[in-house]
């Protein structure tokens, strides 16, 4: 195998207080959509029997592949790398190796304070629910130590573990065990965190055959104190996707791409919906149809990225027809 140094940040596992000396190390996000990326962040809140935590390391599972860590000012960063056990495709190359772990190495913790470390990887190769677990090891100088690697059999309570590993639940995008494609129901989508914003809701209007260009959209609540703006979208299912607003101008109704993103107000909430604010999902490969599930990756001004998978729900006919562009 493989060693890399570097400098890191976090990604997207995360030790969850359940009481100060004893919180379990948990994901922010327990689950996600397969075939998505995502960013693991980990929250390290104590250190061991009292003493500065000075080196965290991540094992990560089969599947989740392509990992990239962060730079975190403070701690130098292995990236231990080795084979998968498989091969993924990645944009049209074939990989059967990469980060296989992460550690990182030579920081200051204290046990009163709490900090983050942060993975991206892709959930690639599954074709049915599945409970990934991430061994995560914390170290405190030369001899203190908190492993947690203990995973759940089957028909287990995982709350019942005293140290439990991180994990992520890897769902099937459109509700069943295979790809969600040929007008299986399509459930609800299920809400995603992202610091101080909350993704809702939403759907991708399903389209005519031959058609090009889709819309669809999702709710926003941005709990924070800060404003955010939402940059850009994008979509594998398309070559690309605008963010456009429609509004009444001299009885005609207009439509234009937003080129600076749409403003996300502290404490407000921003709905994308057709006659207001919404996607435009531009040169689609395949007209999305009723039942599918279309995975978008949203990119935020503030609070950076994250997956999200929108149901197609019942065909738009010629929701755009007779309007004009600005």
């Amino acid at each position: 195998m493989n060693t890399i140094r570097l400098s890191l940040l976090a990604t997207g596992l995360t030790f969850a207080a359940t009481g100060l000396a004893h919180a379990h190390a948990t994901f922010e996000t327990g689950s996600a959509p397969a075939e998505t990326t995502v960013n693991a962040t980990l929250q390290v809140p104590h250190g061991c029997d009292g003493k500065a935590t000075t080196e965290v390391r991540v094992q990560l599972p089969e599947g989740f592949v392509f990992a990239k860590p962060q730079p975190k000012p403070g701690w130098e960063l292995e990236i231990i790398k080795g084979d998968y056990r498989k091969t993924y495709d990645d944009h049209g190359t074939k990989v059967s190796s990469g980060p296989l772990e992460i550690r990182w190495k030579g920081g200051n913790l204290p046990d009163e304070h709490y900090d983050t470390f942060v993975v991206r990887g892709k959930l690639a190769g599954f074709d049915k629910e599945t409970v990934l677990a991430f061994p995560t090891t914390q170290l405190c100088g030369a001899d203190g130590k908190v492993v947690w690697d203990q995973v759940a059999a089957e028909g287990e309570d995982a709350h019942s573990l005293e140290h439990p590993a991180p994990t992520i639940t890897v769902t099937m995008a459109a509700g069943d065990e295979h790809s969600g494609h040929g007008g299986h129901h399509q459930s609800a989508p299920k809400t995603v965190r992202l610091g101080d914003l909350e993704i809702s809701g939403g759907a991708v209007k399903a389209m005519l055959p031959g058609a090009k260009v889709g819309g669809g959209g999702f709710v926003v609540r941005n709990g924070g104190s800060a404003d955010d703006r939402l940059l850009a979208v994008e979509s594998p299912a398309a070559g690309r996707v605008e963010l456009h607003e429609m509004t009444m101008e001299n009885d005609v109704m207009k439509m234009r791409k937003l080129e600076d993103g749409i403003a996300v107000p502290a404490g407000g909430t921003v709905e994308l919906k057709s006659g207001g604010l919404h996607l435009m999902f531009m040169e689609v490969k395949k007209p999305f149809a009723e039942g599918d599930a279309v995975p978008v990756t949203l990119t935020f001004e503030k609070a950076g990225e994250v997956d999200y998978v929108l149901p197609v729900g019942t065909a738009a006919g010629n929701a755009h027809s007779g309007h004009s562009h600005q």
